[in-house]
């Protein structure tokens, strides 16, 4: 017998912003499967035109509310390129713990209440409070963590004012970092119940192989700046990031695609892991093998796991980075800055991707032309291959219907965390 199928979902929910999903298989054969980016365009890069380098990170942060610590860092560390700026190291460590923070804050909200929905045949993960209330309340308990971590070191939650060209605007409490520390401690329990809960999902069994682009873990798992490399050999220097995007136009995206050694490639959490797993704290390693998680796995459902391997990662990470803030005496975070007129990148591992901004400034301090290129602006290609594949894959298996192929759809797409506002930015 011969299937027919058709799926139409518009637009994907339980992603930020507006995607859609379209596949037809007639007769067996497939005739269409797509995902198109519909966002209307935000053109912040326009709007950065003339602004003042003080002004840069703080416009910056507002394209995204979760991402909005990593757009502010990529933010500064361009300006600070261009400027010759080097920070202190306790400024630079402030970053890094932020970084982390945003990261668990995103990880979380993603594997509990975007993803985990369609493990338990949830629509949405309301239900989950009074389905799984100690799950809720865990979830709930990270979150909380992560956004104090970033109101604590960034300044805010989100839109952090304390990240600025220069350094760090001020030194957190030592008694306060104790806190959080304390509360991290408590949170390795936490995610071993969260790995234990994962480890009951029947994640899908799908693989396409791609090439899979990070930056380049060189004395740690990479988060922020550093050369980027790609799974195929390819690799540069941060500022030669164009070289490893490719930006190009799609008809049906408001988004633009990228592609490198192949048709697509893949950022995010399971590219990092792919190509840094031994960069990965030891009880990150070992939470990544209780799921058989090791280089090279190529089914993108697998993100949710590097996911959730880097949670645990950045939770022992800060923690040192707790202790090495606490034992420095009298440290500075802030260096003057004099504005000069050049060109700077900065690159960051946000919770999606490698994050790029670039900065032409002029001898004011005033930008004369800016690029952002987002991580989801780097996903859509491989979400549309990966997508494609999985129906033809798929679309013959025994019982196969509408509403089971679009599950499988939507959990593909959702499996990337697509920031679709930020990728038309």
């Amino acid at each position: 017998m011969t299937i027919t199928l058709k799926v139409d979902v518009h637009h994907l929910a339980r992603v930020e912003g507006h995607g859609n999903i379209k596949v037809r298989v007639v007769d067996g054969e497939l005739t269409e499967a797509r995902w198109d980016v519909v966002e209307t365009p935000r053109f912040f890069e326009v709007m950065l035109k003339g602004k003042h380098y003080t002004a840069a990170g703080i416009l910056t942060a507002r394209i995204c509310g979760i991402c909005s610590i990593g757009h502010c860092l990529a933010s500064v560390r361009a300006t600070e390129f261009a400027f010759g700026v080097e920070i202190p190291e306790a400024a630079a460590k402030l970053r890094l713990l932020a970084k982390h923070g945003e990261t668990l804050q995103s990880h979380v909200l993603h594997l509990f209440f975007l993803a985990a929905p369609d493990f338990l045949g949830l629509h949405s993960a309301i239900p989950l409070k009074d389905i799984k209330p100690d799950v809720f309340a865990l979830a709930a308990r990270l979150k909380k963590l992560a956004n104090d971590i970033c109101d604590v070191v960034a300044g805010r939650t989100t839109h952090p004012v304390s990240i600025q060209v220069g350094g760090m605007a001020r030194m957190p409490d030592k008694h306060t970092l104790l806190d959080l520390k304390s509360r991290l401690e408590r949170a390795v329990d936490d995610l071993r119940v969260t790995a234990d809960l994962f480890r009951t999902f029947e994640i899908p069994e799908f693989e396409r192989e791609t090439e899979f682009v990070s930056l380049k873990g060189e004395r740690g798992y990479p988060f922020i700046g550093g050369r980027v490399f790609s799974s195929d050999g390819v690799e540069h220097a941060e500022a030669d990031y164009l070289a490893m995007t490719n930006e190009y136009v799609t008809e049906n995206n408001t988004s633009k695609w990228c592609k490198l050694s192949r048709e697509s490639f893949a950022v995010g959490a399971l590219a990092r892991v792919n190509n840094n797993y031994h960069r990965l704290h030891p009880k990150a390693r070992a939470v990544a093998v209780l799921f058989d998680l090791a280089p090279v796995c190529y089914n993108p459902f697998m993100n949710n796991i590097a996911q959730l391997v880097e949670c645990v990662h950045v939770v022992h990470e800060s923690m040192r980075l707790i202790d090495e803030l606490v034992e420095m005496p009298n440290v500075e975070t802030m260096v003057p800055v004099t504005p000069r007129a050049g060109r700077g990148v900065g690159a960051v591992e946000v919770p999606r991707g490698i994050l790029y901004h670039d900065y032409e400034y002029d001898a004011s301090g005033r930008i004369v032309k800016a690029n952002c290129i987002i991580p989801t602006t780097q996903n859509n290609a491989n979400i549309h291959y990966d997508l494609n594949a999985m129906v033809r894959q798929m679309a013959g298996n025994t019982g196969m219907t509408d509403e089971r192929m679009e599950l499988l759809c939507s959990m593909l797409v959702r499996s990337y965390d697509p920031c679709i506002s930020c990728s038309v930015h």
